[in-house]
């Protein structure tokens, strides 16, 4: 909800900047228009992000689908994974320059609006990118499980049965020939499982050591955010509340222009009604003179 906010804090920001006590103190005009450039800068990013997780997740459901393995698609896929990397690491990176020169500003000023301001955006712009990144970690557990289940499948079809543990000790081990050994391979279909099993061990070491790359990342991005979830609620609420204020007062506003319009209306009909009445009580005199 809050991410929705940034038109409505632009034009808050604009508005404080016209008090005397926040016109001495604050980064000016200029600052916080680059700030808020450099926030669709960086929302921009994280929706690429998600964009490349939501093609990740393609990419995993077709080579999993695919009778042989696609090294086209694996390629694809690789790409897919590097270029989430490196956005992942320029978003961690300009989230935490904004977190430092608010820590920075802190001392100095607390009660800036332009710093309640930043707070804000960055505390929205944090949470979102650990909500994609989460959805990202999800996705590549949900692969390295289906890819497990594909070789568990692969060993049976070759005459090997394992269970989930052994099969987990094998992965751990890293060497793929721990699944094909004591197999023979006299079958072209037991040669097709066999290289399926081992396209699948690689690609759940490639799936474990991408993890393992952003598992700082999860961790540090996750604790920011729990210590941000309070504040944030607290700003969601009051700004729903600012909102709901703002619309109460509005129409109250309008009863109030409607209610005085008719009070004057009444106020004219009352006047117009003596005027008349004025006029006939003449009129009777003037003819009771007459005659």
């Amino acid at each position: 909800m809050t991410k929705d906010r940034l038109a409505a804090l632009r034009a808050a920001q604009s508005d404080d900047d016209e008090g005397p006590e926040d016109t001495a103190v604050n980064m000016g005009g200029g600052f916080m228009d680059q700030f808020f450039e450099k926030v669709d800068e960086i929302r921009g990013m994280i929706d690429k992000i998600a964009a490349n997780v939501d093609e990740v997740k393609k990419k995993h459901s077709a080579i999993l689908s695919a009778p042989q393995t696609d090294d086209k698609m694996k390629q694809e896929l690789e790409e897919l994974m590097s270029d989430i990397k490196k956005l992942a690491n320029q978003v961690r990176g300009q989230l935490k320059v904004i977190e430092q020169n608010i820590e920075q500003e802190e001392h100095v000023n607390k009660s800036s609006a332009d710093l309640r301001i930043r707070k804000t955006q960055h505390a929205t712009l944090s949470r979102k990118f650990v909500e994609v990144m989460n959805d990202y970690n999800t996705c590549q557990i949900d692969y390295r499980e289906r890819c497990k289940g594909r070789i568990q499948r692969q060993l049976e079809i070759t005459g090997r049965s394992t269970t989930n543990d052994e099969l987990e000790d094998m992965l751990e081990s890293g060497n793929p020939a721990v699944f094909t050994q004591g197999i023979i391979m006299e079958t072209q279909q037991a040669k097709q499982s066999l290289a399926d099993i081992e396209a699948r061990h690689n690609d759940i070491l490639k799936l474990e050591n991408s993890i393992r790359e952003l598992h700082d990342m999860f961790v540090d991005m996750a604790m920011l955010v729990e210590s941000q979830g309070e504040m944030i609620d607290r700003i969601e609420y009051n700004v729903d509340q600012s909102v709901d204020y703002i619309e109460t007062a509005k129409s109250d506003t309008k009863k109030a222009v409607k209610y005085q319009s008719k009070a004057r209306r009444k106020k004219f009909l009352i006047i117009l009604c003596v005027c008349v009445a004025i006029a006939i009580i003449i009129l009777i005199v003037v003819l009771s003179t007459t005659l």
